[in-house]
């Protein structure tokens, strides 16, 4: 059983610890077990719950309301997010079907077989876009349900990660680059997916891509670009943090790269008094990508 502190609970969910407290105690939020040093702590169950708490405040539910409703209430909420996710295409819902019914089993011959399908009919993007992405918003809410271990979900992510490669490689070289890109994911930051994502359009447009990939020390990426002097940065915040703490890296960032434009990419919710500037641009979708990045550079 995994065991976390108030203070992980707090990086894994970017809600204070205080506030966490505060909802204990005013709601019946979570209910931490006591160790034999007096020290609390919560199981893998209550991580899951403030998780959920947090991802449905977006759906203009009250604070209250959410913590003082039970595990079961909080899974039916998750259902309706579920069904949301369900596309009106049958043809693209079987493949997405297949791509979750993939992950379940640890089948990979299965994955290729719908990958290739989809591929036919939607290049790269359109996969990524209508298949890929779909699907891993679908697992991640299977897994907040307790419905799916976490294994089955690392091993679809990797197979996806196996073909963005692959299509990355088979893209020719950049000619006449059009911009010099330094891609990379800051420290505790995992999840490459869109970033690999990014590459691909990037590398598709033309452009220059240095791939630093996840998990890269600050001074690491200090070093690059005293090196590569790239025209451009791009990130992804995808694991939830402390919002202070994400804007002490944002703020250093702009401080130590200031010659550089940089762009990260979260979601809408995330860091929402964040503003674009010229050298700082924020993206929420692979249209914006397109459009701020690609189409207008």
């Amino acid at each position: 059983m995994n065991l976390f502190s108030i203070s992980e609970l707090q990086q894994f969910s970017g809600i204070k610890a205080h506030t966490i407290r505060v909802w204990e105690q005013r709601y019946n939020a979570l209910k931490p077990e006591r160790s034999e040093g007096n020290t609390r702590y919560y199981d893998g169950s209550q991580l899951r719950r403030l998780l959920n708490i947090v991802s449905l405040m977006n759906d203009d539910f009250k604070v209250s309301e959410l913590c003082s409703m039970s595990d079961e209430k909080l899974n039916g909420l998750l259902e309706t997010q579920l069904s949301k996710t369900i596309s009106p295409d049958h043809g693209i819902e079987y493949l997405i079907s297949q791509c979750i019914a993939a992950a379940i089993e640890f089948n990979e011959e299965k994955f290729d077989k719908f990958f290739s399908n989809a591929l036919l009919r939607f290049g790269i993007k359109g996969t990524y876009i209508q298949i890929i992405y779909p699907s891993l918003v679908r697992l991640g809410i299977m897994w907040a349900k307790d419905v799916l271990p976490p294994a089955q979900e690392h091993f679809i992510t990797n197979l996806i990660r196996q073909k963005l490669h692959t299509a990355i490689d088979a893209l020719p070289p950049a000619k006449h680059p059009k911009k010099l890109w330094l891609l990379f994911l800051m420290e505790d930051e995992l999840h490459e997916t869109g970033l690999l994502f990014a590459h691909y359009l990037l590398r598709n447009a033309g452009h220059k891509v240095i791939y630093l990939g996840c998990n890269v020390p600050f001074t690491s990426i200090e070093s690059a670009v005293k090196v590569l002097n790239p025209t451009r940065l791009m990130f992804f915040m995808v694991r939830k943090n402390d919002t202070d703490n994400d804007l002490k890296k944002i703020n250093r960032m702009k401080k130590t790269f200031s010659s550089q434009t940089i762009y990260m990419a979260s979601d809408a919710s995330r860091l929402s008094t964040l503003k674009n500037s010229n050298k700082f641009i924020r993206l929420y979708s692979v249209e914006d990508l397109e459009k701020q990045i690609i189409t207008h550079v």
